[in-house]
């Protein structure tokens, strides 16, 4: 037999014997998927971003319908994705609070300096892994972006040295403060009018004063000036209760560095 057909029809007779194998495997292995979970699929707002606490979308989904995970916990989706999310599974959507990022740290390329330059992978991740990072304050933005590669919905961007959050396009998913080594990022509910300490510098406040000029200097006359006794000041540094918060504003007013905002004024 000429050895060309000969070669055909052995690696017909195996192509074959391959497909009845993978045919007969498809039928006995067989998991049978609830269809709830490709729809849940298709609502969610598919940035894969794990703010729900699982790997992704599809994991998320999965666990909605074989575990009975909450139907509120895509925070990019907000309440809109919850309810369809709910209608899918026949239950009651409840109640989803809006999420925002917010960069805690002011310390803009006017206000504070590099200790060194530094000529290797712009990354936070690379800076941070060599002295602590380039920047005077240890504590601040380090302003190389990995926030920005993170973000899957262009919320935020290196303005002036420091990470700057677009809150119309943010969703609160995490993913920037997920990669920030100075953990200066963070999800908080989108209270319209309750101020944030823009500062994480715990020094004493003559060394904070000489790192950054934006830096909370733990004088306290924010926290005596707050009539619900929402602010407190520990090592140095100034923390607002929001639960306590009731907007009055009179820290923002008080605080001698400027460091006290309201977000949603930014």
């Amino acid at each position: 037999m000429n050895p060309i057909l000969l070669a055909v029809i052995v690696v017909t007779v195996i192509g074959l014997i391959g497909a009845v194998i993978l045919v007969a495997a498809s039928i006995f292995m067989y998991v049978p998927v609830d269809e709830r979970v490709e729809k849940i699929t298709a609502v969610l707002a598919g940035a894969n971003c794990g703010a729900c606490g699982c790997a992704g979308c599809a994991d998320y989904a999965k666990s909605i319908v074989e575990e009975g995970n909450a139907v509120n916990k895509c925070t990019p989706g907000g309440a809109a994705c919850a309810a369809k999310v709910a209608e899918i599974m026949g239950v009651e959507a409840g109640s989803s609070t809006p999420m925002k990022a917010v960069v805690t740290c002011s310390g803009t390329c006017e206000k504070t300096s590099k200790k060194y330059e530094f000529e290797g992978i712009q990354s936070c991740q690379a800076v941070k892994g060599l002295y602590g990072g380039d920047g005077m304050c240890k504590f601040g933005c380090l302003g190389y972006g990995d926030c920005t590669r993170a973000c899957a919905f262009d919320a935020i961007h290196i303005v002036d040295g420091i990470a700057k959050v677009d809150r119309a396009k943010c969703v609160g998913c995490g993913a920037c403060a997920a990669v920030c080594p100075n953990t200066v990022i963070s999800i908080i509910p989108e209270h319209k009018r309750k101020p944030v300490v823009l500062c994480l510098n715990k020094d004493k406040g003559a060394d904070t004063r000489k790192a950054c000029t934006a830096g909370c200097i733990g004088c306290m006359k924010c926290a005596k000036k707050c009539p619900k006794e929402a602010i407190t000041v520990e090592n140095n540094l100034a923390k607002i209760d929001q639960e306590k918060c009731v907007g009055c504003q009179l820290c923002v007013k008080e605080c001698p560095v400027g460091i006290i905002h309201v977000p949603a004024d930014e």
